[in-house]
């Protein structure tokens, strides 16, 4: 299991928030933790700890007030850290070049993706050619309903028809290097993982993926590595101390690499 550590960026400012709280409405969100540290800090530690695969992602979408200096803050992290992070946030095949020539090993992609609720093939095969398969990690981040895990966009603000399931994994698969999935319900709350969706995802098993939500404890991660029967990565985000929680997140490290 690999730690796979994140840099969240809201209103120009490293924060960890509780995921169903965020809205574009006025920038808002109710945050969890708010660091005196900039992004290029964290990216740093990562890199000199030689963990790779963290995941900065930008929670202003472009035409936000705040965008540019989210946006700023994320191009210092990867000039830190050339090649050991992804990025996620507003990707397009417009932009996404910009990402990976900043620093970025791959770009994480949601919304772009997704439109009136389906998945747009099209959107996909654009994305893919613009960037390539291996720089490509589509971000399934989900709320579970009765019809199952329903894929959620826009910074999980709107609920896709889109269930995440097996057929669908196999599927996105030929366009992208990994999967990102957040169990958005339980984001940010550090209560304990969303477990049906951690088993769903380690039965599958057939590229990178990495699972967000929930984790609060150590035997959280021993758990997730039982639950996704080794085959799943971990971010953590509100119960490390990096940002106020009570995990340290060296341990955090050794526990993964030794599972």
């Amino acid at each position: 299991m690999e730690f796979r550590p994140c840099i969240d960026i809201h209103n120009g400012r490293v924060k960890q928030i509780v995921g169903e709280s965020l809205t574009d409405r006025e920038d808002q969100a109710r945050e969890n933790f708010v660091s005196e540290q900039n992004a290029a800090y964290y990216a740093g530690l990562y890199r000199e700890a030689g963990i790779r695969g963290g995941h900065v992602i930008l929670l202003n979408p472009e035409g936000s007030a705040y965008y540019e200096a989210t946006r700023k803050q994320a191009d210092e992290a990867l000039g830190v850290y050339p090649g050991g992070l992804q990025v996620g946030g507003g990707i397009t095949p417009e932009n996404a070049a910009g990402f990976l020539q900043a620093g970025a090993s791959h770009v994480i992609v949601t919304s772009y993706a997704f439109r009136d609720g389906e998945i747009r093939f099209d959107r996909l095969e654009r994305l893919r050619d613009a960037v390539g398969k291996e720089h490509l990690v589509l971000d399934l981040s989900c709320r579970r309903t009765a019809e199952g895990y329903l894929v959620a966009t826009d910074r999980w603000q709107k609920l896709t028809q889109v269930k995440v399931e097996a057929s669908l994994l196999d599927r996105l698969a030929v366009y992208c290097d990994e999967f990102l999935v957040h169990a958005v319900d339980v984001e940010g709350q550090a209560g304990g993982i969303e477990e049906p969706l951690a088993a769903l995802l380690g039965q599958w098993g057939k590229c990178p993926v990495t699972y967000a939500g929930g984790v609060h404890s150590y035997a959280d991660l021993e758990r997730l590595h039982f639950l996704g029967q080794g085959r799943l990565n971990v971010t953590i985000g509100s119960a490390l101390d990096l940002f106020g929680g009570p995990l340290s997140w060296k341990r955090v490290m050794e526990i993964c690499r030794s599972l």
